[in-house]
């Protein structure tokens, strides 16, 4: 008998659909007319054990007890899907032949892996188990998947690295949220200061630009436009480029801050002749943009929609799960496998039924076209978010399904459309002996653009803030006269507040906030700060743990969130430490790192941290009270604070 082992219910099904019926459903199972069983996990079916499960004296909380760091590390069953794993293991046991049909990640993968070890699956059933990668729920592309099974220990290394990150933050989560909460008591606070190695540097982040806000003083600053006349009777402006003799008078930015300096250069440039030192015409192109990973998506229907990152995460689940019209939507991959390209015309097809708005867009797709999203050498295990070629009435769509879906219809259609390509028109113009600058731009073939007409972000807009819309034709040499000078005064400005947006786009570019330039090097070819899969469950956790809050779509830290940072060592709040330990975990998956290469330095640190905790009592917290209004007594374990919390991320994993 051949056992398919799903991770949730509803890519059971899935599975189930297309295997040769009639079927026979059972509790937690179907039975195929060939003999062949699909049963399912429901998320993670197991978990790491409670402290007091290695000895019971870690049920009290007691700073004399850290760090706890396990010996032989024990897993137990969910006391929720206890009776979906007694199912698996009676299968199991009559199962000759085991599928792995886990999400293709690596906490898919531990997710399923984790269930044969504990059900003590030995010998040649161990070493026979088939990997089976599914992103797409469709039909076809199941059975097809089912066609395309691959050895299950090509992945342990994902499952290593999946289990090596599951005991780093038992151990960093346990230890360091009851060494805080402890201490945080003896100076008056009364909640649970739940510490982890990702939602804290995330936490850092927003506290950080709260204070930067607070602490910053706008200054004035200072520039000149010119308002220049051919001798054809043209008239455009240019903005004065100061010189290096001007430099001590300028930020480090190259803003202006003498309001005389300006004023002398206006009173010196009008009514003088000016010439063109240099005209320079650029003909250039921009490709489509590639179709959509999951934080691009959420940043792009926050910047929209004003959707938070779970809101986008949970409407995805929607339309891969329930409709089936989207392919599995935790993807860190922006690419798509080149056989995809096949399938064009019929998710064209698609798109134009599902959507209406879309449909003219996608009548007018060449899909003959093959942008460069279509790469097998940059996917992995899972490849971009795209529609499915299933039709649906749109009518059986929330409005926020097929606002998401339109999103990823826009992005997919735009890789069957030629480049947007423009003309950059640059002047530089002499006025008594200073330099003035001209830019404008004018698109010679609007190209994918079209697609996107009305729907560019303020934040792109700005980008092109300097911009004119035309030019006069002008050569080096040419003669102009300015007819007069503008002193413009500015303000600097603050930073601004994150927002759903722009804290997703930290944790993915988080390569910009970490302080060591070989580790920025190496973070910006890794995912970032957390995952695809866990963003929106981070921050979402910051914000039950009441150290988050929002004023309109701004993000800020609450006083308890302030305090919690200002309390802790730093390296456990910057993106420095998880961001090393996403690097590692990567390694791992590609077997340049081995499970104790990363777990024992890992530990040792972890000691140090501990040590700080005990000999410093944080004093930022005395006096705040806890924002989330929950009490120490009676919790079971800050493992749920944390743990659970960096995967609530995965919820859907869990819940199925």
């Amino acid at each position: 008998m051949i056992l398919y082992i799903a991770e949730k219910p509803s890519l059971g099904r899935a599975i189930a659909a297309v295997l040769p019926k009639p079927h026979q459903k059972g509790e937690g199972f179907v039975r195929a007319s060939d003999g062949s069983v699909v049963s399912w996990c429901i998320g993670h079916l197991l978990e790491q054990a409670e402290p007091e499960a290695y000895d019971a004296k870690f049920k009290s909380w007691q700073l004399d007890h850290l760090p706890i760091i396990p010996q032989q590390w024990q897993l137990e069953a969910k006391a929720k899907t206890k009776k979906q794993l007694s199912v698996l293991r009676k299968l199991i046991k009559e199962a000759d032949q085991l599928v792995h049909a886990g999400d293709p990640d690596r906490e898919g993968q531990l997710l399923v892996d984790e269930v044969i070890d504990y059900l003590g699956v030995k010998g040649a059933k161990r070493e026979s188990v088939k990997r089976c990668l599914i992103s797409d729920l469709n039909p076809a592309a199941v059975r097809k998947a089912l066609q395309q099974l691959r050895e299950n220990r090509e992945f342990i290394p994902l499952s290593v690295s999946a289990l090596a990150r599951s005991r780093a933050d038992w151990l960093y989560g346990i230890n360091m949220t009851r060494a805080y909460t402890l201490q945080g008591r003896q100076v008056g606070y009364q909640g649970v200061l739940s510490v982890g190695r990702v939602q804290t540097p995330v936490l850092g982040l927003v506290v950080r630009r709260d204070q930067e806000i607070e602490a910053f003083q706008s200054k004035p600053f200072y520039e000149v436009l010119a308002l220049l006349q051919t001798r054809s009777g043209d008239q455009f402006k240019a903005r004065w480029k100061p010189s290096e003799a001007c430099q001590p008078y300028q930020d480090d930015e190259g803003r202006v801050l003498s309001k005389a300096l300006a004023q002398n250069v206006v009173r010196r440039i009008e009514n003088q002749p000016a010439s063109v030192t240099l005209a320079t015409d650029k003909e250039k192109q921009q490709a489509a943009p590639l179709p959509y990973n999951l934080s691009a998506l959420q940043i792009d229907a926050a910047k929209r929609f004003g959707m938070s990152a779970k809101k986008v995460l949970d409407t995805c689940q929607g339309l891969y799960e329930k409709h089936k019209l989207i392919t599995y939507p935790r993807s860190d991959c922006r690419y798509l496998p080149a056989e995809h390209f096949s399938q064009a015309r019929d998710v064209r097809d698609a798109i134009a039924s599902v959507c209406h708005k879309l449909k003219a867009s996608a009548e007018g797709a060449d899909i003959s076209l093959r942008s460069k999203a279509w790469n097998d050498k940059r996917v992995e295990a899972h490849h971009a978010i795209i529609p499915t070629s299933k039709k649906l009435d749109a009518s059986r769509l929330s409005g926020d399904e097929l606002k998401v879906y339109e999103l990823i219809a826009r992005q997919y259609l735009a890789q069957f459309y030629p480049a947007w390509r423009y003309l950059d028109r640059i002047l530089e113009i002499e006025i008594a002996g200073g330099c003035f600058v001209a830019k404008a731009r004018h698109t010679l073939d609007v190209g994918w653009k079209v697609l996107f007409g009305g729907v560019q972000s303020k934040a792109d807009n700005e980008k092109d803030s300097e911009l004119q819309l035309a030019l006069p034709d002008l050569k080096k040499g040419d003669q102009l006269h300015c007819l007069q000078g503008e002193l413009v005064e500015k303000q600097t400005q603050p930073p601004k507040h994150f927002t759903d947006a722009t804290l997703l786009a930290a944790m993915t570019g988080i390569a910009r906030f970490v302080k060591g330039a070989d580790l920025r090097k190496i973070l910006k070819e890794t995912d970032g700060l957390g995952t695809e899969a866990t963003r929106a469950g981070i921050i979402e956790l910051l914000f039950r743990r009441g150290f988050l809050q929002r004023e309109g779509k701004s993000i800020l830290a609450t006083a308890a969130g302030r305090a919690l940072i200002d309390s802790l060592p730093e390296q456990a709040t910057l993106p420095d430490m998880t961001a090393r330990w996403e690097s590692q975990l990567n390694d791992i998956s590609q077997r340049t790192l081995n499970y104790q290469g990363f777990m024992q330095p890992m530990a040792e640190n972890l000691q140090s941290l501990i040590l700080t905790a005990k000999s410093t009592l944080p004093e930022a917290l005395r006096g705040v009270r806890s924002s989330a209004g929950k009490s120490v007594k009676g919790r079971r374990g800050s493992r749920r604070s944390k743990t659970k919390g960096s995967r609530a991320n995965a919820a859907k994993k869990r819940t199925g």
